[in-house]
């Protein structure tokens, strides 16, 4: 029986071509085929594995290489190619994103994690308490983090997401440690991000949990979304709210506007051509998206956001045919572990998408979001 009832099997949808896209990759040695994530290429070689990362805002550009030596070699193999060489399994590091600590955690190589930026937005009970009795340390803001105290630490490893014209690291890019770009949040799919795992795996000596995890990610994922394709089409929804004067919606090609689809639900900006959020004023998203039957959104909270929370915040809001139905329905990240969780468990995702977009359908009950109190 299939406990979680949600979701997919493999579709190969990208292979060993990947070295042509990406640079190209030491000669010789064994492509390890990504099923569905484009910006990585994996080659084993007798005494190495070579990373290759694409570089996701600069088509057919490389955005770093890696070069993974077995600690049991000890001296370096010569010969290497050039890359950020990294002894693996990697024992010590420092991690700047939740979704990276809660991965650690599935995978058995929490031992591994010596220290952590922004914890305050990190709910994980056990690494709460393990920074508690001082095994984890806070090394503060991910934007300025305590350089110091992160290599005091001696870390093997800092795993960090890269962003566009970011300028690099800091201070973190002179340290001599090795910075994995942690790019997965830039694939074009919930599955071709949740596949870095694999990557993860590699580098922290768990390459075996790694696929085993991620292949019942995909089975349980392409079973729902196969589920969904035999239902009647979903409703329509719109996602997010306000942020200042804009709405950042999800792009046609972003992960959350493929999860859309993969639902069988109807979204307004699916011919979108971004990757990302687009930043659009109100009036745009009322007359596109302003009888969506579905609003969802996410938000931290100490309680449950109410209609008149939400009027008080925009006034707006009450020209939304789900505003005046009621179907809104709200994610408190502060009460679920949503961005712990969904960047590589897409699957528990796509379950509640389905039971959103298909009234009736009920698989087990929502995960995240919660319909808003009248």
């Amino acid at each position: 029986m299939r406990q979680l009832l949600i979701f997919l099997s493999f579709v190969l949808l990208v292979s060993c071509g990947q070295s042509s896209r990406h640079g190209t990759a030491a000669q010789g040695g064994d492509t390890l085929r990504m099923h569905y994530a484009t910006l990585l290429t994996v080659v084993r070689h007798k005494d190495y594995t070579q990373v290759l990362i694409g570089d996701p805002w600069k088509q057919g550009s490389v955005l770093q290489r890696y070069v993974l030596v077995p600690k049991s070699l000890g001296a370096l193999p010569r010969g290497l190619p050039g890359g950020v060489v990294v002894r693996i399994p990697v024992e010590r590091s420092v991690v700047f994103t939740t979704a990276h600590c809660q991965l650690l955690w599935w995978l058995g190589a929490q031992e591994a994690v010596k220290g952590v930026c922004d914890l305050k937005y990190i709910h994980i009970p056990e690494l709460q308490e393990a920074v508690r009795q001082g095994r984890i340390y806070d090394c503060g803001n991910g934007m300025a983090p305590a350089s110091e105290k992160i290599i005091a630490l001696k870390p093997e490893a800092l795993l960090i997401s890269p962003f566009e014209n970011s300028g690099g690291h800091g201070g973190l890019d002179k340290t001599g440690i090795p910075i994995i770009e942690t790019a997965d949040y830039m694939e074009r799919s919930a599955l071709g991000r949740a596949e870095w795992m694999r990557f993860y795996g590699l580098l922290y000596g768990r390459e075996r949990q790694a696929d085993s995890l991620f292949q019942v990610v995909a089975s349980e994922y392409q079973y729902l979304r196969g589920l969904a394709r035999r239902m009647r089409q979903g409703r329509s929804v719109l996602t997010e709210r306000m942020t200042g004067s804009v709405w950042y919606c999800a792009g046609g090609k972003s992960t959350v506007g493929q999860l859309i689809a993969d639902a069988g639900g109807r979204y307004a900006f699916a011919s979108d051509s971004h990757s990302g959020s687009v930043p659009l004023p109100f009036e745009q998203v009322l007359a596109k998206a302003g009888k969506a039957e579905v609003w969802t959104f996410k938000f931290d909270g100490d309680r449950p956001l109410t209609r008149a929370d939400l009027l008080a915040e925009f006034h707006g809001y009450n020209g939304l045919e789900a505003f005046k139905s009621g179907e809104v329905y709200e994610c408190n990240c502060s009460k679920t572990r949503y961005f712990e969780e969904v960047s590589f468990r897409p699957d528990w995702l796509l379950r509640d998408a389905v039971q959103l977009l298909h009234p009736g359908v009920n698989l087990g009950g929502l995960r995240y979001y919660q319909r808003m109190p009248q």
